[in-house]
């Protein structure tokens, strides 16, 4: 029986350099769009879009309840809705992204191709990114056009012109910040549990370390602890609505920085073909 030879044989296929990325977002999209469960998680965060178009046909078919007509906080206030399923979002859709490779040992395979750490790590954040402007930027301009349409003329959008740069950026933000720290977390453990865990807590129990503070020392100051806040803060002075936040704005943008800056760091330190034991 001829016995052939198995060694190294040169790949002769076809390669594409710089596309890594896309390759591995399509495939973390799609496998998340295949879980019904994380459909309907999807459908629900556009449960507040269903509120809020009601009240736009409401303000614009009955003059009795023109009071209700939407204005540019209208949108401040949905976004800020939207921030409670962007957790659920960001859970379900990024605890695993990268703690599933390293449970699985799934970042030599990864690292090991023509595959760079930055394209590797570009992709699993754009991942989260889609799904999370799909919860909150996406409804929002629906919910715009949708004025529009109801209304019959684009006035309200050519009162407004900031409107449409302000949802943008700061949907983009939040979608941006939110990703970097969920990878962040996910990178530092195998399990997808534990990251959700570390995630609830930097959302939830640091807002709730603000408000023991805050009830101690009678002061606001410790408010760049509760993310919640410094969105907040951010999207009072992006949609140019009355001052009402806890937070000044440039305190709110050093810390989203900060906290950006971290992530990455830490990316950078986690993400790596050999894990280094001392």
């Amino acid at each position: 029986m001829p016995i052939h030879d198995q060694g190294y044989r040169r790949y002769t296929g076809r390669r594409v350099q710089g596309r890594g990325w896309w390759v591995i977002a399509r495939t973390g999209v799609r496998e998340r769009l295949r879980e019904r469960r994380f459909l309907a998680l999807l459908l629900l965060a556009w449960a507040p879009f269903m509120v809020r178009a009601l009240q736009i046909w409401v303000s614009t078919s009955f003059n009795q309840l023109s009071f209700l007509a939407p204005g540019p906080d209208t949108f401040r206030q949905f976004l800020d809705q939207q921030s409670l399923f962007l957790v659920f979002v960001t859970l379900y859709a990024g605890s695993g992204l990268i703690a599933s490779d390293r449970r699985a040992n799934a970042l030599q395979v990864y690292l090991s191709k023509p595959l760079t750490r930055l394209e590797y790590v570009a992709g699993k954040l754009l991942v989260l990114v889609i799904f999370l402007l799909a919860a909150s930027w996406l409804p929002a301009m629906a919910l715009l056009a949708l004025q529009m349409v109801l209304a019959g003329s684009p006035d309200f959008v050519r009162d407004n012109p900031f409107l449409v740069p302000a949802i943008t950026l700061f949907c983009v933000i939040e979608a941006l910040v939110s990703s970097l720290t969920m990878l962040a977390l996910s990178s530092l453990s195998r399990s997808r549990r534990f990251v959700a865990i570390m995630y609830v807590g930097v959302v939830f129990f640091a807002a709730a370390v603000y408000q023991v503070l805050r009830s101690i020392t009678g002061s606001t100051a410790w408010a760049w602890l509760s993310l919640e806040d410094v969105f907040d803060a951010l999207s009072t002075a992006i949609f140019r609505v009355s001052d009402d936040a806890v937070l000044s704005w440039p305190v709110a943008l050093i810390a989203i920085v900060v906290l950006a800056a971290a992530s990455m760091f830490i990316l950078d330190r986690r993400v790596r073909a050999v894990d280094v034991v001392t």
